[in-house]
């Protein structure tokens, strides 16, 4: 048996070291067997406490404040001994008298901390590995809003304000433009959040290089992928997948993209409205199924503006629009469930998108010119329990015959729902007589 066998937690640390001639005894003493520095090598420090030595760092001062957990751990040699632990010991003592931190503080935040995903940045060991890119960053803030889409409104400012201090450069912000577009076309069910984001960095972000702020080279990054729409339209599913996510994003940011102007409130980009168009007429041009339902979702998200916009500048573009999923359902060979969404989206747009029309003035409304003229009249039910509304054509008649039994309840019942009886018209003399003994007996038995 190996006479340093430990059955104690943390045995089996030892390590024998190389026999160093100046170090060992003489061949013939007894304790030649064992080296000089046979003992077990400390466990780790705690995470908590950074094993700062006199070598690590000159003073407290030369650390960052809030930078502590970047400090790498020193190298634990075999004859780390009490001594060097002592003198570590002494050194962190020293920094916390002299440290400028303090725990009544109401937060302590840790220099370049992401309050996204710090962890990212650390291994299990808790050791710092690299600064967090742009990429990061935006890649973590579109995450959020993705998974938290109700705190856009609580949370955008903050995040523009960290965006703020990241983008300073031409090149950064082509790089923020380019992540944006990408989560937005990628991410399901993104596009809607991303438009948001997009107009308010629009109106927020403080850089604006020669080359175009962030409206602009988001509205050039999404030109670049118009110009392919004819090829994209013919691609393989894949490609189609992708413009199609496009499609609607750029349906999304037709609605929310702002334009502030000189004079009067902010007007939508004029630029998206004809490439909206366009784009339309070239997912027509193949009407394939995919094809097909791309269009019908871009026109129920955004069929009753745009078709206000071109009803103000006298275009008729949506009457040609329709006439063409007209000759698509009766020429194409899309599948039945696709030629039923085209019927559906031309009823919708003849229904005026089904948009209710503004209820006519309570002096002008009649049945025939208000549709809602008998929204909001009660119910009432006849005595068969029919219901019927003022809608009704013998509402007058039945009213009239509900009021009546209301009447008849109300003198049998009285106004505290109680019975009420007419003694002089529906009591006989023998019977009143009787009555009114009994009620003096009553009163007699009760005061003895």
């Amino acid at each position: 048996m190996n006479e340093n066998f430990d059955r104690a937690p943390g045995a089996g640390r030892s390590r024998n070291f190389p026999a160093d001639p100046g170090l060992m005894t003489g061949a013939g003493d007894a304790d030649s067997k064992t080296p000089l520095f046979n003992q077990r090598e400390p466990l780790r420090q705690p995470r908590t406490t950074p094993p700062f030595t006199e070598n690590s760092i000159g003073s407290v001062s030369d650390i960052p404040d809030g930078d502590y957990r970047r400090q790498s751990r020193p190298p634990q040699s075999p004859n780390y001994n009490n001594t060097s632990a002592s003198r570590g010991g002494n050194d962190v003592d020293s920094m916390i008298k002299s440290s400028k931190l303090s725990a009544n503080a109401p937060e302590f935040v840790p220099l370049g901390f992401n309050q996204y995903d710090d962890s990212a940045y650390y291994d299990d060991s808790d050791a710092y590995y690299g600064e967090p890119t742009l990429a990061d960053t935006v890649t973590d803030f579109l995450g959020h809003l993705s998974s938290s889409p109700g705190s856009f409104e609580s949370d955008v400012e903050d995040i523009t304000g960290i965006l703020n201090s990241w983008v300073t450069t031409e090149e950064l912000l082509k790089e923020l433009v380019e992540l944006i577009y990408t989560q937005s076309t990628s991410i399901p069910n993104f596009a809607y959040t991303g438009a948001r984001l997009c107009n308010y960095l629009s109106h927020h972000l403080i850089i604006a290089p020669a080359s175009g702020n962030f409206r602009q080279l988001l509205l050039k990054r999404c030109q670049t992928e118009f110009q392919q729409r004819d090829a994209a339209v013919r691609g393989e599913p894949e490609t189609q997948k992708k413009f199609h996510s496009y499609v609607l994003f750029l349906g999304e940011l037709y609605l929310h993209l702002e334009i502030k102007s000189g004079q009067g409130p902010p007007v939508r980009a004029r630029v998206l409205l004809g490439a909206l168009k366009d784009l339309l007429i070239s997912l027509f041009s193949s009407p394939v199924d995919a094809n097909l339902i791309c269009a019908v979702k871009l026109l129920k998200l955004t069929g009753s503006v745009l078709d206000d916009s071109w009803k103000e500048s006298g275009e008729s573009h949506m009457g040609e629009l329709i006439k063409r999923i007209e000759d698509i359902v009766l020429d194409a060979a899309c599948s039945r469930d696709v030629r039923q969404m085209l019927l559906k989206l031309v009823e919708l747009r003849s229904s005026d998108w089904g948009r209710v029309l503004a209820a006519a003035a309570a002096s002008s409304a009649t049945p025939d010119n208000d549709p809602n003229y008998f929204m909001n009249e009660p119910t009432f039910y006849t005595e068969d329990g029919t219901p019927f509304t003022a809608a009704d054509p013998d509402y007058a008649e039945k009213y009239q015959e509900m009021l009546d039994r209301q009447d008849y309840f109300h003198d049998v019942y009285g106004e505290n729902g109680n019975e009420v009886y007419d003694f002089e018209d529906e009591m006989e003399p023998e019977i009143e007589e009787a009555f009114e003994n009994f009620c003096l007996e009553s009163e007699r038995k009760r005061q003895q």
